[in-house]
């Protein structure tokens, strides 16, 4: 790593510019913008420095600033220099997905509507993106029908000019058939106009002016052109339905919203045109090596405009520092005023919500995606053993965990996780009983002593007698690798007592303790920190809360039932068979109070009578049960 004092750069202007640093091959690692390049550059080059920035300033080797007249230009340099360069430092926008679009190729003699997922052509008017396929494609088809525009090759065109026969697209109407005559170069090109009208243009104006032409039209006994209004007008009715068109005809803007996590970070554009959303995309950026003085709203705002069409109206989900220089640099690009916003309330602001969470799904399905490849695991696993200090690979990790409501229900759960990936079939449950009267610290515990006794008693087994005989391999016989517990210190501490008390000395065992993170070893004072970015601590990460996830659903069940059984204890004329099969049928209380008397009577041995009698006890102002505690509470 390069002395950052060795390259330090005098004799830096005060003016405003772009500057780019380079590592030792001549590679640009970073780009930046400063009104005062002075003051910006020597920031880098004092002694407290944040963590990614700290990395940065000593991988370069050379510094070079272009000076400009005022912070758009630098704005668009700076903008310009990332797009040609990509530096590994600057936000980096991962997309593996290819967005389909509806192109109409208005310049032809003949113009086509067609689906296409290749970069913009010169004369040609883009559609979208549109996140879903199947999206589009019932979009089209309804297209088609309200505008038979041609949809076919040239080629097949050709082939039907020659043949003087129209292909199967015109005879079910949705086409008009050029190629035969059906209609003139004049009339088609016009067709095609009125179909880029109505994906512009406020679909309320379209279909008032049908109307009233299928009125004009029944009016004077055109009863077939009426018909085909009316079914223009159905058609029109149903694309709205699918193209989405539930907010106000005036809400025209380009909504972005960004979901922000510790690894990564997901940014999603709605595009949103006379309260239609007419397409929508995400990026992923990895957040290892961004700068923490980075902004993600204008990174997100020159990733998207640089290459594609500007709105008058952009609204973001949170504060931008330089609002006024991306209003006028993307005002100089478009040609026409454009608006930048952060809406508080409205229908503007539910729409942002709805394009956060759109961001946050994006994230949740790159993650699993990211999660089941092979190598990151691998990668994962040799980090977790090097950090730990591991003599294997923890091939098979098992984690605990504990659920209960102020010790009441108390529960536990163990999920494995052989290679890095989730094995489901491996998971076990853990019933505790309450009356033991356990905390958090005795449960982990009892759960571990449970667990390892069951291995020692199985690992002996032969495999062998068991697969001739025909029987089920056991449950415990293989013993993990590496325990994870979750929670910090005590609890590592009570799970290195259970194992020191079977006398197992080969088993490997952490806690991750959520507030900050840290990873607690037992007998170790101090814990082990994973970098924030590792892909180790991602995965430890992802193990721990898939242990809490089960334990949860596991706890909620058992809450559940409890709840119930409370319930029916206080319904006269039920005795425990009866409250037994109430309580296997339904299974919760929510459940047993949507279900109707005829429902309730349908369970064996409870009739008419009874169900009124439990239905009557369950009605509002009767009872009521306190979700968060299971409490009965009489009114």
């Amino acid at each position: 790593m390069a002395d950052p004092q060795s390259y330090r750069p005098s004799n830096i202007p005060t003016d405003p510019g772009v500057y780019r640093f380079y590592d030792a091959k001549g590679v640009v690692i970073y780009v930046g913008k400063a009104l005062n390049l002075k003051n910006r550059l020597n920031s880098y080059f004092g002694s407290n420095l944040t963590e990614k920035t700290y990395r940065m300033v000593h991988k370069a080797v050379h510094v070079d600033w272009t000076i400009v007249n005022t912070e758009v230009e630098a704005l668009q340099l700076e903008f310009t220099w990332i797009k040609s360069y990509d530096p590994e430092f600057n936000v980096q926008f991962k997309d593996d997905k290819s967005y389909p679009y509806l192109a109409i190729s208005i310049n032809e003699e003949f113009p086509k509507v067609y689906v296409s997922r290749q970069k913009k052509i010169k004369g040609t008017k883009y559609f979208g993106p549109f996140a879903h396929t199947w999206a589009l494609r019932s979009t089209f088809d309804t297209l088609q029908r309200i505008y038979p525009v041609r949809s076919c090759s040239n080629g097949t065109f050709e082939r039907a000019v020659k043949s003087k026969r129209q292909c199967l697209l015109g005879d079910i109407g949705k086409c008009s058939a050029p190629c035969v005559g059906w209609i003139s170069p004049e009339e088609h090109k016009d067709l095609t106009r009125k179909l880029v009208k109505y994906l512009e243009s406020n679909p309320s104006d379209i279909e008032a002016q049908i109307e009233s032409e299928m009125e004009i039209a029944a009016a004077h006994e055109e009863y077939e052109r009426a018909a085909k209004l009316r079914d223009q007008l159905n058609a029109i009715t149903k694309s709205n339905e699918i193209m989405g068109s539930s907010l106000s005809p005036n809400f025209s803007a380009d909504v972005i919203g960004i979901h922000e996590e510790v690894t990564h970070c997901a940014a999603s554009l709605f595009t949103v045109r006379n309260g239609r959303i007419v397409g929508s995309r995400s990026w992923i950026i990895d957040m290892a090596n961004v700068l923490e003085e980075e902004e993600l709203v204008g990174a997100t705002l020159s990733k998207i405009y640089l290459d594609n069409e500007i709105p008058r109206e952009i609204l973001i989900d949170r504060p931008c520092n330089d609002v006024s220089e991306f209003e006028n640099w993307l005002g100089g690009l478009s040609g026409h005023k454009v608006e930048i916003s952060q809406p508080q309330r409205g229908e503007k602001a539910e729409m942002i919500d709805v394009v956060k969470r759109n961001a946050h799904q994006a994230l949740i399905q790159y993650l699993s995606k990211r999660s089941n490849d092979a190598a990151v695991s691998g990668q994962a696993l040799e980090e977790i053993a090097s950090a730990l200090d591991l003599a294997e690979l923890p091939l098979r990790i098992e984690c605990f965990d504990i659920s209960n409501i102020q010790g009441n229900h108390m529960v536990a759960s163990m999920v494995v996780f052989e290679d890095g990936q989730a094995k489901k079939s491996e998971y076990r449950r853990f019933a505790i009983d309450d009356d033991a009267n356990f905390d958090d610290t005795r449960a982990m515990h009892h759960v571990i002593t449970r667990r390892l006794k069951r291995y020692l008693a199985e690992k002996d087994i032969d495999m062998t007698e068991v697969t001739q005989s025909g029987g089920a391999r056991p449950k415990f016989a293989y013993p993990p690798q590496l325990i994870v517990v979750d929670g910090g210190q005590p609890q590592v501490a009570v799970a290195a007592q259970a194992l020191a008390d079977l006398g197992i000395t080969s088993i490997a065992l952490v806690g991750l303790a959520k507030r900050l993170e840290e990873v607690w070893m037992p007998g170790n004072p101090d814990p082990v920190i994973f970098p924030r970015h590792s892909e180790a601590l991602y995965l430890l990460q992802r193990i721990r809360d898939e242990a809490h996830r089960f334990a949860i659903t596991f706890h909620r069940s058992k809450r559940s039932k409890v709840m119930l059984e409370s319930l029916l204890d206080g319904i006269p004329s039920l005795g425990e068979v009866r409250r037994r099969a109430i309580l296997e049928h339904f299974g919760s209380v929510t459940a047993l109070r949507k279900a109707t008397t005829a429902q309730i009577a349908e369970i064996p041995g409870i009739g008419e009578r009874t169900a009124e009698i439990i239905v009557a006890n369950l009605a509002p102002g009767t009872q009521s049960v306190d979700m968060a505690t299971g409490e009965i509470l009489e009114s």
